[in-house]
């Protein structure tokens, strides 16, 4: 089952069927038991046959805050150890890995945030910038994962790789972070044998592919869940993407008008033009 927002309407799609209502997207989906609730109020709603789901959509968010997970696969630790083995922190993502703790840190807020088929943005001050392609988590106000879509983290290589304590410089900018195309609910989890893949172009050239599955993951969606909730709550749920395990080489940089294109199976394709803060 897949969730689409648009403005004030959420359009749901289940079976071939796709099923329209006006609602506040956190009365919606901040609950336990999402999947078992929507599929109980679909015989309710109108049933549309207009619907495209390839067209620009609103990132499937409210008014939640997005939260990232870091080093949780073995390639983002190589790659952040080579962008900041001159400066010396390179030992610090090593120890991550390896640790009990995950690295959990705050991305952005919903207004930052870019949908499908818009634009994300890359730093005037950094000469290295890179998509991160992460399955992303929606978790309920109680800490139940309920739903799952897809998630763009930008960075700023060159920024993080000066010093890991620039981290938020790196990260947390205007729509430095993307999501969509839909929240994807499912009776039970995500399946095992999700394969995630990124592709780049430039000039309708691919100028970078990649993918990786999920099973690459070294944390379990759960225990990166709790970690989160420890100390903090959340009063309408939170999205927490769960790391990058797709990076291009040290020798490439996004550059104004590329397109990033992120798909996820069982999920869709999120798809992002590049540039820069107007």
């Amino acid at each position: 089952m897949r969730l689409f927002k648009k403005g004030e309407l959420v359009f749901i799609h289940h079976e071939e069927m796709v099923y329209q209502m006006k609602i506040a997207w956190d009365e919606l989906v901040n609950r336990t038991g999402l999947f078992l609730y929507l599929k109980s109020i679909l015989p309710t709603l109108p049933i549309v046959t207009d619907f495209n789901p390839f067209e620009p959509c609103d990132p499937p968010i409210g008014t939640q805050e997005l939260w990232a997970a870091g080093v949780t696969y073995l390639r983002s630790k190589i790659a952040r150890e080579a962008e900041s083995a001159e400066q010396g922190g390179a030992t610090f993502y090593d120890k991550v890995y390896k640790a009990e703790r995950p690295e959990l840190f705050f991305k952005s807020l919903p207004h930052r945030i870019a949908g499908h088929r818009s634009a994300v943005h890359i730093r005037r001050d950094s000469t290295w910038d890179v998509p991160e392609p992460e399955l992303t988590l929606f978790i309920s106000s109680l800490g139940t994962i309920e739903g799952f879509t897809i998630g763009n983290d930008m960075s700023s290589r060159s920024i993080e790789g000066e010093n890991p304590l620039y981290l938020a410089q790196a990260k947390v900018y205007d729509r430095s972070s993307s999501l969509g195309p839909c929240l994807a609910v499912f009776p039970d989890s995500i399946p095992a044998d999700t394969k995630i893949m990124l592709t780049i172009t430039r000039n309708d050239d691919v100028v970078f592919s990649g993918q990786t599955d999920i099973t690459q993951i070294i944390r379990p969606f759960e225990e990166l869940a709790s970690y989160l909730f420890r100390e903090t709550s959340f009063e309408q749920g939170v999205m927490m993407m769960t790391g990058t395990g797709v990076i291009p080489g040290d020798e490439f940089t996004l550059k104004v008008r590329d397109e990033v294109s992120i798909t996820i199976d069982h999920i869709g394709t999120l798809v992002n033009s590049v540039k820069h803060k107007s």
